[in-house]
């Protein structure tokens, strides 16, 4: 789907706020509600929206501390890989995981209430999966600039 300006005014619009009312959003691209509403269902049927979250704050639910974790497997054959990526998926601690090129074999981020939660959770959980090799942790100091909206 080729997207042009007013698909990206919609789009802009929807990420600051999910939940703008179809006249709302209407009003602040310059549409008339139905074409607007025709417009937001096109762009989710196109899978372009893929879906609506509420973004909570996570030191108001007791998971205030973000930790990276770099992972190192033993092998990186499929199997090793795919059942990493399996356990990974089961934790609602990782927020992000990503499998990578260069040092280290996957990325991944966390969220827990602190340093004692974190290393519980790595020592029972993270470190105790087939084929881990290696853990290495990072934390952040101060969070600069943490965003879930795209640039269009």
């Amino acid at each position: 789907m080729k997207l042009d300006e007013i698909d990206r005014r919609i789009l802009r619009a929807l990420q600051r706020d999910g939940r703008m009312a179809n006249n709302d959003l209407a009003k602040e691209i310059g549409l008339s509600p139905s074409p607007c509403l025709r417009r937001v269902k096109l762009l989710e049927e196109a899978g372009v929206i893929d879906r609506y979250v509420a973004v909570l704050n996570p030191a108001k639910i007791g998971r205030g501390q973000t930790f990276f974790t770099r992972i190192w497997l033993k092998q990186q054959d499929e199997d090793t890989i795919e059942h990493f990526a399996a356990e990974v998926a089961k934790f609602p601690e990782v927020m992000e995981c990503y499998l990578m090129l260069g040092d280290c074999d996957a990325m991944v981020r966390i969220v827990a209430a602190g340093i004692d939660d974190y290393r519980r959770f790595q020592s029972e959980h993270l470190s105790r999966i087939r084929g881990v090799q290696n853990v290495k942790t990072d934390v952040p100091s101060q969070t600069i600039k943490q965003t879930s909206e795209m640039p269009l």
